[in-house]
């Protein structure tokens, strides 16, 4: 671009460059990135392809202005220019000849200066010629020290003649300064210019030459270093093997006298003897030998025939389970059963237990517990998360790092063979490309098969068959069915109200009030306020929240003591009053029963993750075609059941003194509270069928009564699961009377008896006695069934409500 070129000069866009300079004769590329300098390359390519290439003062400078470039430049020719999709753009240029900048004629978008061409004396004289011939002798001096520069460009520089290019040639390939070239492309003279050359090259390759200096000083003392440490290590090799040959023999004979006095099976000893045979024709050093030492290892510390004796004092045993644990009867038995029977018949097979239960109901210190009470010795593996199964059979030996999988390492850290050994959630397991653990366990846990289990590492028959197995679950449902059948499955449903009070005062609350430094205090707690923390800060069917509550207790208690002075003798009684200034604001609404009677409101029971609760549905009648409407969160059973309990109801249509067609006029919307919460399952049919009589008949239900069943077509009420829970969850609510189905009558030995004392339970066996008990004004006896067919209800009827026992 040379149009509206200046007086005595021309125009060009300027490219501003960054930590390097151009000089004439000079074909470098560049990569160039930002707006402005891409515009500048634009308009040069537009037109002669002539750019001024000038340097900034600063590298660093994103965006520079006038003052940040150098006055002098190079005119520069673009030879190639490369647009990639993506980043900066490549470009190819060639310097011409020096330019200085006269002004700037444009800012943006890009910059235009007018430059004028720097002329270079012309200087042919014999000192030139001299200077140029020193010149290219520090050159080639510089060449021998700098392996980067090819030997080539000697030869090209000896051929050129002119002193100002020999310079800029040169200057080219020296590794100097920003500011030493710049100083150099703003010399015109050559004579000048190739003396200062002389002057910076002669410097570089004195730094060159110390740096070569150290470069061989540092290498011949690693050289002597290294030779040092070869021959030392040389010398300790043969020194090793001097002498080791000596002890690697007493290490064989210290295993082959193991291996004999180890009491272990025939084909382990076997074995150990055969892999001992190969170990001493091995060189001790070598990789392999390592690894038979290891197997040896392995198998001669295994507690092969090592047990420790059972504790058959049966009262002992059960008095040590008594003191650790409240309740848990079932559990108890069983072990004291397994007691009883190891004493007679001393070759018993350990029984495989599976505590199935909600988190913190006291599972794995049952485990612990039975440890304790048998004498043995307990082991716990926890299972969770355990998707390979090489975590159970082991590795096979081909493997680098190969070891036995988690039942053998632990059998050797507990060193006995018949210990309690715990598989913690044993429901937790999952399974990929690596195995399936839960397959591996089948043989583990099946009394018939696991006298002869077989490690991967081992590669030999253990006996596991003295092993008392316990594992432990949350959920049976996901135990594999294949596994399920392996073991003898005992339910803890979870603590009741009085249990967990009961717990708290002999196990809890000494236990934390001792962790927190208050057991020397006179703490008073009440049985309102533990029933205030169980019900209003805790919902669950373990103590393990109940426990972080008391604790919590003990520490303000704690906290308030010293600050008061640490009075002694100073009384603290825990209340319900208390509570709210210690625990904050309640985190749970306690489940009531309505006071007053109403229509379409019936109360049902349901069996939670965290024990009983009381459900209630709620029904409303308005005009409509017929439309049964179901809210809640409920699942599909509960579904069908509120149409099956709708079906009932239309075929008694009649009889409940309805109109045939009843259901064509109205839309019905049932619907049970606490939306947020999924709900499921048959046994509120009977309750869903209550509420829809209610509303259909404009009478009552009594709130005082709750009820569980399903409910078929024909009116029969079906049992259901879950009594005990439900029961407690009733009498809690303030429930005078309850309804369960004749089926579940068999259940009841399971509700303790202080409970019974105080609730009314009626077993039905039709819904027809359900609406006779539930609701508050029932229909005439000719609008329900015959009391012949309904069992025992007249019976019911008359006696006494606050007597339950005679009722069932």
């Amino acid at each position: 671009m040379k149009s509206d070129e200046p007086r005595g000069g021309y125009r060009l866009p300027l490219l501003p460059l960054r930590d390097i300079i151009v000089f004439p004769h000079m074909v470098v590329p560049l990569f160039v990135g930002r707006d402005k300098s891409l515009q500048a390359l634009e308009e040069a390519m537009a037109g002669d392809k002539q750019i001024l290439l000038a340097a900034q003062r600063r590298a660093k400078t994103d965006d520079p202005a006038e003052e940040d470039i150098f006055a002098i430049g190079t005119v520069g020719h673009i030879i190639q220019l490369l647009r990639f999709p993506k980043g900066p753009v490549k470009v190819l240029v060639e310097g011409r000849a020096r330019a200085r900048i006269r002004g700037f004629a444009q800012n943006d978008p890009f910059f235009v200066c007018d430059v004028v061409d720097v002329e270079e004396p012309d200087e042919e004289t014999a000192e030139v010629q001299a200077l140029m011939r020193s010149v290219q002798d520090v050159f080639e001096d510089y060449v021998k020290l700098n392996t980067r520069i090819p030997p080539e460009m000697l030869v090209s520089v000896r051929t050129i003649e002119e002193p100002g290019r020999l310079a800029d040639t040169i200057v080219a390939h020296v590794a100097l300064k920003l500011k030493d070239k710049q100083e150099l492309l703003e010399q015109a003279s050559p004579s000048k210019r190739l003396e200062r050359l002389g002057e910076l090259m002669q410097g570089e390759i004195e730094i060159r030459q110390v740096e070569k200096k150290l470069r061989t000083r540092v290498k011949k003392q690693m050289e002597k270093q290294q030779k040092e440490y070869y021959l030392n290590e040389q010398m300790q090799a043969i020194q090793k093997e001097l002498g080791d040959r000596d002890e690697f023999k007493n290490e064989l004979n210290e295993l082959e006298s193991k291996i004999k006095s180890k009491r272990m099976s025939k084909e382990a000893k076997d074995r150990c003897l055969k892999e001992l045979k190969k170990l001493k024709q091995m060189s001790p050093m070598s990789a392999e030998a390592t690894v038979v030492r290891n197997y040896l290892d392995w198998v001669i510390a295994l507690p092969w025939d090592d047990k420790t004796e059972d504790r058959h004092d049966i009262n002992e045993a059960e008095r040590i389970l008594e003191a650790e644990h409240y309740g848990l009867k079932k559990v108890k038995e069983r072990i004291l059963e397994y007691l009883a029977v190891q004493a007679l018949v001393p070759r018993q097979r350990g029984p495989i237990l599976c505590l199935v239960g909600p988190p913190g109901v006291g599972k794995t210190s049952l485990a612990r517990s039975i440890a304790h009470a048998t004498g043995r010795r307990f082991v716990r593996q926890s299972l969770g998360g355990v998707r390979d199964e090489a975590e159970i059979r082991g590795h096979r030996r081909t493997y680098i790092g190969a070891l036995p999988g988690k039942l053998i390492q632990s059998l050797k850290k507990v060193g006995s063979n018949n210990p309690v050994f715990l598989l913690d959630e044993i429901d937790k397991m999952s399974m990929d490309f690596r195995g399936d653990p839960a397959s591996a366990l089948l043989e583990v846990l099946d009394p018939e098969q696991n006298s002869t289990f077989n490690d991967h590492y081992l590669d030999l028959d253990y006996d596991l068959s003295d092993v008392m197995f316990v594992t432990t679950a949350n959920q049976q449902h996901a135990i594999p069915l294949p596994l399920q059948d392996r073991l003898e499955i005992i339910e803890l449903p979870g603590y009741t109200e009085w249990e967990k009070i009961a717990i708290a005062k002999q196990y809890l609350i000494p236990k934390q009030a001792e962790a927190n430094g208050v057991k020397d205090l006179a703490i008073t707690w009440t049985d309102e306020a533990l029933t205030a923390v169980i019900h209003r800060y805790t919902k669950e069917a373990g103590v393990r929240n109940f426990e972080r509550e008391l604790a919590t207790v003990c520490r303000k208690i704690a906290k308030e003591w010293l600050a008061g002075g640490r009075v002694a003798g100073q009384q603290f009684t825990v209340t319900p009053e208390k509570l709210t200034e210690w625990l904050g604001v309640e985190k749970y609404r306690e489940a009531r029963r309505e006071k007053e009677d109403e229509i379409g409101l019936a109360n049902g029971l349901a069996v939670t993750a965290f024990g009983g609760d009381l459900l209630t549905a709620e029904t409303t009648i308005v005009p409509g075609k017929g439309k049964l409407t179901l809210t809640g969160k409920l699942g599909e059973v509960m579904q069908e059941s509120a149409q099956a309990a709708m079906s009932y109801l239309r075929s008694r249509a009649g009889t409940f003194g309805l109109s045939n067609d009843f259901q064509n006029k109205v839309d019905i919307h049932i619907h049970f509270p606490e939306g947020a919460i999924p709900k499921d399952g048959p046994s509120a049919g009977i309750t869903m069928a209550t509420a829809m009589a209610s509303a259909l008949l404009r009478i009552p239900v009594r709130q005082t009564v709750a009820m569980t069943g399903e409910v078929t077509l024909r009116g029969r009420v079906l049992p259901i699961g879950g009594l005990k829970e439900k029961i407690l969850a009733a009498h809690r609510a303030g429930i005078e009377t309850v309804l369960i189905p004749e089926e579940n009558r068999k259940d009841l030995k399971d509700v303790p008896e202080s409970v019974l004392e105080q609730i009314a339970v009626l077993p039905v066996k039709h819904m027809d006695e359900v609406l006779r008990h539930a609701l508050a004004h029932p229909q005439p006896d000719e609008f329900l069934r015959e009391p012949s067919s309904v069992v025992d209800w007249r019976i019911v009827e008359t006696m006494p409500p606050t007597d339950p026992r005679d009722a069932h």
